[in-house]
C-alpha cells in the first residue's frame, strides 16, 4: 500500500512531477484482442508512442502480422497467443511479458466476442452461446486483471483500462448477451478501482461508440445506419479506431494517477453524462 498523506498541507500544492508526465515511453502494455480492429490500432499507436506493445490474441498469425507492422515502423512489439477465457493461457501471456521485460505497466482489456454474433431476440439466444459470450467478455477481463495485479502491486504502478460499449446505455436490442457482458465490465471497473487504488493502480473503462473497423461483422451496419448514428453525435462524423487512441494513451500515463473508477464515453457526443 502507498503511504502518501491523505491531505496536503496548506503550503503544499500537491502537484508532483508525475502529474505532468504524459509519456508512455518504455511502458509495457498488454492489449488483448490486438490482432485486428480496435486492438490492432491501439497496439500500433502505443508502440508508435514509445511503449512496448504485447499484441495478445487467439489468432497468433494475425497477431504476428501486427507485431511485424510495429517492428517495420521502428517500434517494439511481441505477439502472444492467448485465450482470455482460459486461466492457464492468460497466466502464460503475462509471464511471457514479465520474462521479456520484467514488468507489465498497462493492461487494456479489449478482447471480446461481438463481430460474430447474430442479432436475435433474447429468448432465441442459445444458452451455450450466452455462456460463451459471458465467459470471454466478463471472465476473460477478470482473469487478465487477476494475472497482472500482483505484478502491478509490487511495482506500485499500474494502469488497467477496460472496454465497455455504448450499447449498454442505448439498451441495444437483440444483443442481450453482449450488452449484459459490457454492463458487467462497468461494475467490475468500479469495484476493482476500490480494491487496487491504494497500490498505485488505476482502473478505468472506456465506452466507445460505433467504431468502423476492417473487421467484418455477422450483422454489418449499412452506410445509411452509420450515417444516421453519426448525425446524432455532437461531432457528426463516423468513428474509427484512432478516435480512441488519445483517451487510452492518457489513462495509461502517470498524469492520470488521480482518475480511477470512471467509465468515460468516447462516442463523439452521442451520449452525455453529468
Amino acid at each position: 500500500m502507498t503511504t502518501a498523506p491523505l491531505t496536503h498541507t496548506s503550503y503544499d500544492s500537491g502537484v508532483p512531477a508525475s502529474a505532468r508526465d504524459f509519456s508512455v515511453e518504455g511502458r509495457v502494455v498488454i492489449v488483448t484482442g490486438a490482432a485486428q480492429g480496435i486492438g490492432r490500432e491501439l497496439a500500433r499507436q502505443f508502440a508508435a508512442a514509445g511503449a512496448v506493445a504485447v499484441v495478445a490474441d487467439l489468432d497468433i498469425k494475425k497477431a504476428e502480422s501486427v507485431a511485424k507492422e510495429i517492428h517495420d515502423a521502428g517500434g517494439t512489439g511481441l505477439a502472444v497467443k492467448v485465450n482470455v477465457a482460459d486461466e492457464t493461457s492468460v497466466n502464460a501471456m503475462v509471464e511471457t511479458a514479465i520474462g521479456a521485460w520484467g514488468r507489465v505497466d498497462v493492461l487494456i482489456n479489449n478482447a471480446s466476442i461481438f463481430a460474430t454474433l447474430d442479432k436475435v431476440p433474447f429468448d432465441q439466444i442459445p444458452v451455450a452461446q450466452w455462456g460463451n459470450v459471458l465467459k470471454v467478455n466478463i471472465t476473460g477481463t477478470y482473469l487478465c486483471v487477476r494475472a497482472v495485479a500482483e505484478h502491478m502491486r509490487k511495482a506500485g504502478f499500474g494502469r488497467i483500462i477496460n472496454v465497455s460499449s455504448d450499447a449498454v446505455t442505448r439498451g441495444t436490442v437483440n444483443y442481450l448477451h453482449y450488452v449484459t457482458s459490457k454492463s458487467a465490465i462497468i461494475g467490475m471497473t468500479n469495484s476493482l478501482a476500490r480494491e487496487l487504488g491504494g497500490h498505485g493502480i488505476t482502473v478505468n473503462c472506456i465506452r466507445p461508440g460505433s467504431v468502423a473497423t476492417e473487421v467484418e461483422r455477422t450483422v454489418n451496419p449499412t452506410v445509411e445506419v452509420r450515417e444516421r448514428a453519426a448525425s446524432l453525435q455532437c461531432i457528426p462524423s463516423g468513428m474509427v479506431p484512432t478516435d480512441l487512441v488519445g483517451i487510452m494513451l492518457f489513462l495509461a500515463t502517470p498524469a492520470s494517477a488521480f482518475i480511477t473508477g470512471q467509465t468515460i464515453a468516447c462516442d463523439g457526443g452521442y451520449t452525455h453524462s453529468s
